[in-house]
Order: structure tokens, then sequence, then C-alpha cells
């Protein structure tokens, strides 16, 4: 089963990587949004790039969840950020990014942040919250949602910090109800536990409230925001309440490698963004002199 979750664990960070690039390439390809409307999941689903990394996205979402079961929520959560250094690598590959000598320092950083995680986290069953931990999760529901209504308002940067930050903290408590979600002993039991339908409503919030940011005009803000925001309230509640475990001895590796992984993956939103608005830009207007060449 360890060695599974690891399985697990790595084709997520690929699934993510490739669910970043699509989806900020259908975002920012679609109307910008200034109210806190669930309709702009409809308008990208009608962009196929969308749909394309949704589904990954969901892969992602499945393949973490499995993850959880064993796997402390500090490394889980900074292994889903680092999906961006796929994102970077694909990039380049797919879209002809530039790769500057300080990307591939990141990426060195992001390589050896996650390493630093794998080795000093110790697979551990999770606890269970309880009836008060389903009430909390369901307050920070509301209260995520009722920000999301007022942050929407923000244009430019502001917006997609507010909202990315956000994001990331619905998604943080998705995390945190999939960890002992994760180790229900059945189907009934699975189906039957709060926790499930409190994953699946802060997933549709968070994948909402990304959605409005990536559409402010800076994915860099966004996924930084999301990331720094998800990553670390979910290390700290696993820590404290569902059982996650490090090796005796190497408590200094994990919290080294938490900030390097987080630092390199905002880090690498610097070269993502402008990289992807450019190649945007520059397909926008190869096709404006496309349509204005005679016939």
């Amino acid at each position: 089963m360890v060695s599974s979750g690891w399985c697990f664990l790595a084709a997520m960070i690929v699934a993510y990587g490739f669910a970043n690039l699509l989806q900020s390439v259908a975002a920012a390809r679609t109307t910008v949004h200034h109210t806190f409307d669930p309709g702009l999941l409809l308008r990208l689903a009608g962009h196929r790039t969308y749909l394309v990394g949704l589904g990954c996205q969901i892969g992602g979402f499945v393949l973490a969840f499995l993850a959880r079961r064993d796997l402390p929520l500090f490394l889980v959560q900074a292994s889903v950020a680092a999906g961006l250094g796929v994102t970077a690598i694909l990039g380049v590959l797919v879209l002809k990014w530039r790769l500057p000598a300080a990307e591939v320092v990141l990426l060195a950083l992001l390589f050896a942040g996650i390493t630093a995680l794998v080795l000093s986290a110790r697979p551990a069953p999770s606890k269970q919250l309880g009836t008060a931990g389903s009430i909390a999760l369901l307050v920070a529901l509301g209260v995520i949602a009722v920000l999301g209504f007022f942050a929407v308002r923000l244009h430019g940067a502001p917006g997609s910090v507010a909202l990315g930050s956000l994001a990331g903290l619905a998604f943080s408590s998705a995390a945190v109800a999939a960890r002992p979600l994760a180790s229900a002993p059945s189907a009934e039991a699975f189906l039957a536990d709060p926790l499930f339908y409190l994953l699946i409503a802060h997933s549709i919030v968070g994948q909402l409230l990304l959605g409005l940011a990536m559409q402010r005009g800076s994915t860099t803000a966004a996924v930084a925001a999301m990331d720094a925001a998800g990553a670390v309230p979910a290390a700290i509640v696993g820590l404290l309440l569902l059982n996650d475990k490090i090796w005796p001895g190497r408590e200094w590796l994990a919290a080294v490698g938490f900030l390097v992984t987080l630092a390199a993956v905002i880090g690498l939103t610097r070269y993502a963004e402008p990289q992807q608005h450019r190649s945007v830009a520059r397909r926008r207007d190869r096709a404006m002199v496309g349509a204005g060449r005679p016939g």
C-alpha cells in the first residue's frame, strides 16, 4: 500500500501539470467575469482545451485522494503545487516557452524540495475529524463563499491574489476532508460520510474561484496565492489533528523541503504566466493577420 501511495503521488504531479497549463489557456480566452457567477464554469466548459484540462485535474484529484490515504498532507499538498514545475516543462515543449537559467535553478530547487519531503514523510493512516471537524469545514465553506462574493469585485493583480487565495483555502479544506475520508471501510460508509459532500462542495467553490482568479490578467498572482494558501493550512491541520507523521529526527528536513518547494513554485509562476499570455497574444495576432489577407 505504501509503494502505491508514492506511485499515486508521482502520477498526480504530472496530471496537475497538464491541468494548470490547459486551464490557464482556456481562461485567457474567455470573457472576464466581474460577478461571483457559476456560469463562468459553463462558459469555460465550451472550450475543448478547458475540458481536457478539467479531465486532467479530476484525474489529479482522484490520485491525490488515493495518495492521502497514507501519506501526510504536507507532502501531498506541496506535491500538488509542484505540478507547476510540470506546467513549465510542458510550456517549453508544447508552447515553445523560453527556459531562462533562473527557471532551471527553480526547477532544481523544486525537485530538491519534493525529495526532502519524500524522505521526511512517514506514511500513517488518518485520524477521524468527528462532528466538530465537519461543522468547522461547513463554516469554512460559507466564509470562503461570502468572501469570494466580495473579492470578485477586485480587478487586476489584487483580484487574482484575493480570489487565488480563497481558491487555495477551498482546496485546502477539501484536502482536509479527503484525508480521513480516504480510510472509509466501505462504499456505503464513504457515501454516507458528510465529509464526502463537503469535499465536493469545497472543490466546486475552489474551481470557480480559480477560474475567476485566472481571468484577472495575472495567472502568476493567482497560482502563487492559491499554492501558498492551499498548502500551509492543510499541512498544519494534518500535523495537529489528522495523525500526519514525520520520521523522528527529520523534522528540520520536512520544514526546509516544504519552504523550498513553495518558494520554487511561487518563483516558477513568474515565468509561466507572462509566457502564457504572450503565447495567446501571438495566436490572436496570427489569426487577425490571416483574416486580413485577401481571399
